[in-house]
């Protein structure tokens, strides 16, 4: 009765080893060295994952700019998955709560996520003499509303702006206020401006700050406790001189296009997606609003390119980072990275507004 057993298990066994040897050599050349890149981009994201925790933890030095070789190796996970599945579609897997396309992330390395996501709140914690605020997320919704109303634009307009700036928060900094950057030694604050920038942007507050008065006195009041508050220090680790000197540099002027901008994309992420763009790359933005055709306005700038795929934009898989150009259509259909964080503020927003 034993050897009968024995016999009928090697049987089952060789049946079941069989077609997964067959489909193992049935891949081609091209779906094979999909397979040999993820895994090893895989094992490389662990790899470096462990690496910072370790020093983190050890107390040790950590590198100049610890969060790019993170950054990086991320990229590389999306990337060669999404290669993986483009050469082989049954590895796409279930969805995730990322809510990154099935196509481009594996459901089952989640928990790799949330620990890249803890490493960079601690390399980007902010410095000890940051200014945080109690209202951070009224505080961008209160002075985009205020610099709007100063820029002429009518109230509903204006709450459009408001509920934009909110997005641009979430997009830069999650929502966290007075961060750091693991990947820049420039870009600084919760709206992560540079030097020059918090400069520029401080400038021309100072320029409509007698309008923004006129409008909201409160709203001036507080500016002045937060701008006496932070004199002598880094403004851009003072929560609301950094968010109005952010917008001011880079966004005041466009709110004046709101009301087309509406019209030409009604869905508010994809709004939230435009001024991120002003961000990211602002003067081919401009010129695209400019333009009269928005979402058909095309760049080919090699340098532009680079800058878009450094923001998480055609940067995932060969076909996606092949482009050498895209319209503004395709350009905001690809930020779908982005639509959680602005999900998130969508959210806050109608919290406020309950409020």
């Amino acid at each position: 009765m034993g050897s009968r057993r024995l016999a009928i298990f090697a049987a089952v066994a060789f049946f079941v080893a069989v077609p997964a040897v067959a489909q193992q050599r049935a891949l081609t050349p091209k779906q094979s060295e999909a397979v040999v890149a993820y895994d090893k981009a895989l094992a490389d994201f662990k790899s470096i994952l462990a690496e910072r925790r370790r020093q983190i933890e050890a107390k040790q030095p950590l590198p100049n700019l610890p969060g790019q070789a993170l950054y990086l190796a991320r990229v590389a996970v999306i990337s060669t998955y999404k290669d993986l599945t483009d050469a082989i579609p049954s590895r796409i897997g279930r969805p995730n709560k990322f809510e990154i396309p099935p196509a481009y992330f594996d459901a089952d390395i989640e928990p790799l996520i949330d620990e890249y996501s803890k490493l960079f709140d601690v390399m980007e914690a902010p410095p000890a003499n940051a200014q945080n605020s109690a209202t951070p997320f009224k505080d961008v919704v209160d002075l985009a509303t205020a610099i709007a109303r100063a820029k002429g634009l009518s109230p509903d307009h204006a709450a459009a702006a408001g509920r934009i700036s909110l997005g641009l928060f979430f997009a830069e900094t999650n929502g966290k206020q007075n961060v750091r950057n693991g990947r820049s030694n420039t870009y600084m604050g919760s709206f992560q401006t540079g030097p020059s920038e918090d400069r520029n942007g401080h400038r021309r507050w100072q320029a409509i700050k007698g309008e923004v008065a006129a409008i909201d006195p409160a709203l001036s009041a507080r500016d002045d406790k937060e701008e006496a508050r932070a004199r002598g220090t880094d403004l851009r680790f003072n929560h609301w001189t950094n968010v109005r000197d952010g917008l001011m540099n880079a966004h005041a002027d466009v709110f004046r296009e709101i009301r087309g901008i509406v019209k030409t994309l009604p869905d508010a992420i994809d709004q939230m997606k435009l001024f991120e763009l002003i961000q990211i790359v602002p003067t081919p933005t401009r010129a695209a609003l400019k333009s009269g055709d928005l979402l058909n306005y095309r760049v080919s700038s090699p340098t532009v390119m680079k800058h878009l795929r450094n923001n998480s934009i055609f940067a995932f898989g060969q076909a996606d980072r092949a482009k050498t150009s895209a319209s503004y259509r395709e350009i905001l259909a690809a930020m779908w990275l982005f639509n959680r964080k602005f999900e998130k503020a969508m959210a806050k927003y109608a919290e406020i507004r309950g409020q």
